[in-house]
């Protein structure tokens, strides 16, 4: 018998691989940016991922069941999935920010019917391209060959997205320009199945019309965040950011600047001075002396203001995760001027890293350490309030010195604010709690962690605008609403303070 040498792969087949290519990094990308939305505007981003990606697998798996009803005409069903993919799922970023805008309650549900509805349509894609290229192909190589360019689309949009898109792009843009790659394989398949499809002239002008919307919104992508923006939050916004960290909003109105992270507000420039000298000088004069000083989170540069105000202090060493906050509050003519030009100051270090590992690797003491990071409302975040956290701390801090942990508010979140107090003792060190209000946030808290008792100081530097001895001696008096609860102690392995947190101001929200 004679045998017969294969044909090599067909100029078409190779270019149906490398549709897989891009349908499986514009895939990926949607769900990705579903993920990423949700983290910012729904907090806990551990939740937010796993439910996404699981709905998502979910919906997948649908649309692969719903292929086996395709059973002609398969170029042209594949060119219209494409079409509909590129549609929904590039406009699915800019659909989510307009919707929380304008009609939050419905952001929801319109989250999951979208992830749903593109899930279903990407399912479809994959069965539908093998299908075709079984034409001239073993099952064998066939598999093999989808499925390594399948995953090779995965991996360069998953490293792609938080390095290279989302900080230079956006959201919106990102998925409206991935809405257009994916409407360009349509078109691709429209030229290479030319003489297999009907109504050509009408796939044409669908493939045309994609294209339009998609290269429309790409050109006023700046326009819709705005619009969404302006809408969602009370000032002008003078600066926006997404970087893969979190989304930056600075806005300005009758009142000043404010911060605002992942849809959070930060600080409002007309109260910010009561939160950060209560912060930063009931333990920073109650050292009498502190000469080293570490913030940690506070990459705005405020607490780092204050702590300037001490003649005594010969370095600062600021942790910052995101080199974005603290460029925008170092460079930033309007920023700089809210810090006074702190982040400038030649007694100050600026390290970009996660305060954990930080800690970890860190070998030096501190007489004075403020810890100044977001409010819990993830996973990420809620690892530097746990126990493990609190152990390195006390690594860190001199014998004679004195940590501070903003705490969220005790009247609000009261639970979550006793957990953090028990956490900080379940680590050997000393808590002392006390509270201030803050127009902008409400009944405020903190709690100082030291070795030793902390003591009442006898003088403050000149010029604060809020605090005073005697007013500082009210802050530790917590009135019968605001007094200490049994609580857990807040681990690794539970993250009891995030469900916590997120529970009672959700009572609050809701």
């Amino acid at each position: 018998m004679t045998n017969v040498k294969a044909a090599g792969p067909r100029p078409i087949d190779v270019a149906l691989l490398a549709s897989v290519f891009v349908i499986a990094a514009c895939g990926l990308l949607y769900e990705l940016a579903a993920g990423a939305l949700a983290s910012y505007l729904l907090g806990d981003s551990v939740l937010q991922f796993s439910t996404i990606i699981g709905t998502y697998l979910f919906a997948m798996g649908i649309g692969s069941w719903l292929s086996r009803y395709f059973e002609y005409q398969l170029p042209a069903h594949f060119l219209r999935v494409e079409l509909m993919v590129a549609l929904i799922g590039g406009a699915l970023p800019a659909v989510l920010f307009l919707a929380n805008a304008y009609v939050p309650g419905a952001f929801r549900p319109l989250l999951y019917g979208m992830v749903l509805l593109v899930g279903t349509l990407v399912g479809l894609e994959i069965p539908l391209v093998m299908r075709i290229l079984k034409r001239n192909a073993s099952l064998k190589d066939l598999v093999s060959q989808v499925l390594t360019f399948d995953y090779l689309g995965a991996l360069a949009v998953s490293l792609a997205f938080p390095i290279v898109l989302v900080p230079k792009l956006g959201l919106v843009r990102t998925g409206l320009l991935f809405g257009f790659m994916n409407a360009a394989v349509a078109v691709w398949a429209l030229v290479l199945f030319r003489h297999e499809l009907r109504r050509l002239h009408a796939h044409a002008l669908g493939c045309a019309a994609v294209l339009a919307v998609l290269g429309g919104g790409i050109a006023g992508a700046d326009h819709l965040t705005r619009l969404a923006d302006d809408h969602f939050y009370q000032d002008r916004i003078v600066m926006s950011s997404a970087t893969p960290y979190q989304r930056i909003v600075v806005t300005q109105g009758r009142q000043g600047a404010r911060l605002y992270l992942n849809g959070n507000l930060q600080f409002a420039q007309s109260d910010e001075y009561r939160y950060h000298e209560a912060l930063v000088h009931p333990v920073m004069a109650a050292h009498g002396a502190p000469r080293r000083v570490a913030v940690l989170g506070g990459g705005d540069g405020m607490a780092v203001r204050e702590v300037l105000k001490y003649a005594t202090v010969e370095s600062v060493t600021l942790v910052e995760l995101d080199p974005a906050m603290t460029g925008l509050f170092r460079d930033n003519a309007m920023m700089r001027a809210l810090n006074q030009d702190a982040l400038r100051d030649p007694r100050v270090h600026i390290v970009n890293t996660d305060a954990f590992q930080w800690l970890q690797q860190e070998s030096g003491t501190f007489d004075a350490i403020i810890v100044d990071f977001p409010d819990p409302t993830n996973f990420a975040i809620g690892k530097l309030f746990t126990n493990s956290f609190y152990a390195l701390l006390d690594k860190r801090l001199a014998a004679s010195g004195y940590a501070v942990v903003q705490t969220t508010s005790p009247l609000i979140a009261r639970q979550s604010f006793w957990i953090v107090v028990q956490t900080i003792e379940s680590a050997g060190l000393l808590a002392t709690p006390y509270h201030v209000h803050v127009p902008s946030f409400g009944e405020w808290g903190f709690v100082i962690a030291s070795h030793r008792p902390w003591r009442e100081p006898a003088t403050l530097p000149p010029g604060l605008r809020f605090l005073s001895l005697p007013g500082m001696r009210l802050m530790f008096d917590f009135p019968l609403d605001m007094a200490r609860l049994p609580a857990e102690v807040n681990r690794l392995s539970n993250q009891v303070l995030v469900t916590t947190y997120e529970r009672e101001w959700g009572k609050v929200e809701h």
